[in-house]
């Protein structure tokens, strides 16, 4: 019986030669996976994204009810103003990167290593778009690795239109608020399609920090901001893209 016992526990030791097959598959299956739901997004709009999920857990834990307020609108039916405010105000080298602003992760490391206390971003829309749909919030290394690979697939595999418009749908925009739509209802009572220059710029103003800026209450800074997107919206140019 011992000896039996012994051959069965042998046949049920991890065979370590196979280690190299495993993980090959397990790499393979990420890939697939990961281009797979890409690719479905570029067709289907998200239902939701984690960081709603993890807003509503905080809600929950602080005695508060479940809040996602947001309806999706094609990027055709929005406002120009706010598409151009979007990128005037986050990303002006959208339309010419492939998902990376060089320049500005550069100015964003030099200036994090000068002071610590205030971490500035440089973040493109696509960067954005690929951690808001795809990924969790924070600043990890591995976060970053991902955020990363996701950016490429969607310049990949999305139309810069489809960037812009997941962008402008999903982006957080208050307490509970998510997307052009319902910011646009909650801060100006009516659709993103009527929304004018100013009122565009101010909702952009608050994108770095949405739980502690709104459109309701400007402070001196969000004035400021919404003054330099309005100026950047001015010297945009044409954007043919944004109407197709």
């Amino acid at each position: 019986m011992a000896r039996k016992r012994s051959k069965n526990s042998k046949s049920r030791r991890f065979d370590f030669r196979n280690l190299p097959i495993l993980i090959g598959k397990c790499i393979l299956w990420f890939f697939l996976s990961t281009i797979l739901w890409v690719l479905a997004y570029r067709f289907i709009n998200p239902p939701f994204t984690s960081l709603m999920i993890l807003r509503n857990i905080e809600r929950k834990s602080d005695g508060k009810t479940f809040k996602t307020e947001k309806d999706w609108v094609k990027l055709s039916e929005m406002s120009d103003q706010i598409k151009r405010a979007a990128i005037a105000g986050e990303d002006q080298k959208f339309i010419h990167h492939w998902g990376f602003d060089m320049k500005a992760i550069g100015r964003a490391y030099s200036a994090n290593k000068e002071d610590s206390t205030k971490i500035k971003g440089g973040s493109t829309i696509s960067q954005q778009t690929a951690k808001n749909v795809f990924l969790w919030p924070g600043r990890s290394w591995i976060r970053k690795g991902f955020e990363a690979y996701f950016t490429i697939l969607i310049e990949m595999l999305w139309s810069k239109q489809r960037i812009l418009e997941v962008y402008l749908n999903v982006i957080e925009m208050g307490d509970g608020i998510y997307g052009a739509e319902a910011a646009s209802q909650s801060y100006y009572g009516k659709s993103c399609r009527k929304l004018n220059r100013s009122e565009a710029a101010l909702i952009v103003a608050c994108f770095p920090n949405p739980l502690r800026w709104t459109p309701s209450h400007p402070t001196l800074y969000i004035r400021h901001r919404q003054y330099l997107i309005m100026r950047n919206i001015r010297n945009l140019g044409p954007l043919k893209f944004i109407k197709d």
